[in-house]
């Protein structure tokens, strides 16, 4: 039997046949991970880890090379030759470092994906994008304007669409959404993308990764493993640039090199292209992507110039910075996927000059927030209202700030709680912005279910302000 190929070569469905193989999670990448493998391997005995809540749905598949376990041990994942892990799944937990360490391979979704369609190695039609805040504007806004340029392209990938349910599918170009769960993976499948967009890089998962640094290295790997024949940099992000990358071309946005903003003026170089006031596109850093997707196109060989125009009929993603609407004289924003303080510290620039009440706080992964309660003595909203399991923390970290620099801070103890204290600390014209800077585990399923209660806590339709258009492909 042949054994399996090393890091860095592409690994694709047929590697797998005959091997010991499990998958790890029973979510939609889950899911999507064991079609693909049933679909080309369909008499390849496999094992499934998943919760005993999971298992049910697993089991009315009724596949009989199915073995479902609920407890994933160190030993017992070392059986295995290869796991197919869930994104989620850290790599870093004890059960999975000890299986690695076994000689267990342990590879994603997306590293299948990639593999499967790398062959010499190239992907000549792929454009990826991470980050760690603006990711799936800018891929979903990529997909727009490609479209726009009257290309078939698919949107996929971390936005919320798994890469291996559109496995046998065809499309002229491929937006990639990659979360820092999935960048390894790329690199890992042998692939070299055509493009790889990186937006910038503050912490993030720490609880996943480890650590800050790891954090990074792995965020990175998109473009110091995966070698992209473009690699797409926001010159602004000091870890960005100081990046080196003998085996890519850099194009570089975000200063005057390439494509930049000047107050709302898109330039690039010294070229004056259109005023980016009006466009879909809350915030400045959300007009910053815009930036990077005019670059990705360039390097796609597209005029982007006369392509960025179709920025205005682009549709904002929901959960970023999204209003709602008016009750009562209030502004409802909802930026639930806001899991960093930064991407708090960016909501509240947008809302600048309005009296504004943020709700922060959620499952707590370590993350500092001392330049948040830095910022805070200088450009401090009304009122901040804490909450979930770090709220008690950030809580008494604003305290002495808030103390000196007189804004109302208050501690609440679930979402509705804080949506009272935000209103009652208003007056009319007011802002009540959800944008947590942290994530929503252990109240939520997910940012989704957060700000779906956010909206029907405002007296807004759920259903309504919640679905994500464009994914797939067209």
């Amino acid at each position: 039997m042949a054994s399996l190929p090393p890091e860095g070569r592409p690994l694709c469905f047929e590697a797998l046949a005959g091997k010991r193989v499990a998958l790890w999670g029973w979510g939609r990448e889950g899911r999507a991970a064991y079609d693909a493998l049933r679909s080309r391997l369909p008499q390849q005995a496999l094992n499934l880890f998943c919760s005993a809540a999971e298992a049910a749905d697993a089991m009315a598949c009724g596949d009989p090379l199915l073995a479902i376990e609920h407890v994933a041990s160190g030993e017992r994942l070392a059986t295995f030759e290869v796991v197919v892990k869930s994104p989620g799944i850290s790599p870093n937990k004890p059960e999975a470092l000890f299986a690695a360490a076994n000689g267990t391979r342990f590879i994603g979704g997306t590293a299948l994906w990639f593999g499967e369609r790398a062959h010499d190695g190239t992907m000549a039609r792929t454009l990826c994008v991470t980050g760690t805040k603006g990711k799936s504007t800018t891929s979903a806004l990529l997909a727009h304007l490609l479209r726009a340029a009257g290309l078939r392209t698919a949107l996929a990938g971390n936005i919320g669409l798994p890469l291996l349910e559109l496995l046998d599918a065809g499309a002229q170009a491929w937006v990639v959404e990659l979360s820092s769960y999935q960048t390894g993976d790329v690199a890992a499948s042998g692939a070299r993308p055509a493009i790889a967009v990186v937006t910038n890089l503050f912490p993030e998962h720490l609880d996943w990764h480890g650590s800050e640094a790891r954090y990074i290295e792995d965020k990175l790997a998109l473009v110091t493993r995966a070698r992209p024949r473009v690699a797409v940099l926001n010159a602004a992000d000091p870890r960005l640039a100081a990046l080196q990358l003998p085996d890519s071309e850099i194009r570089w946005y975000g200063d005057a090199r390439g494509w930049h903003l000047r107050g709302d003026a898109l330039h690039r170089g010294d070229e004056f292209v259109m005023d980016t006031a009006a466009l879909p596109l809350p915030g400045r850093h959300n007009r910053g992507n815009l930036c990077a997707v005019l670059a990705a196109l360039e390097a796609f060989g597209l005029d982007a110039a006369a392509l960025a125009a179709h920025a205005a009929s682009f549709r904002p993603l929901p959960n970023r910075l999204q209003p709602l609407g008016e009750r009562e004289g209030l502004l409802y924003v909802n930026d639930s996927i806001s899991t960093t303080p930064h991407a708090t510290l960016a909501a509240l620039e947008v809302y600048r000059g309005r009296p504004v009440a943020v709700l922060v706080g959620g499952h707590d992964r370590g993350v500092p927030w001392d330049d948040f309660a830095a910022a805070m003595r200088t450009q401090a909203p009304r009122a901040i209202v804490t909450m979930g399991q770090n709220g008690p923390r950030i809580h008494a970290l604003l305290a002495p700030v808030a103390a000196a620099s007189g804004f109302a801070l208050q501690a609440a103890s679930d979402l509705a709680d804080a949506m009272d204290r935000a209103r009652a600390s208003l007056p009319a014209g007011g802002v009540v912005l959800l944008s947590p800077g942290a994530p929503s585990f252990g109240a939520y399923k997910d940012y989704v279910a957060r700000g779906r209660h956010f909206a029907q806590l405002a007296g807004f339709d759920p259903d309504a302000i919640s679905s994500i258009g464009g994914m797939g492909i067209a």
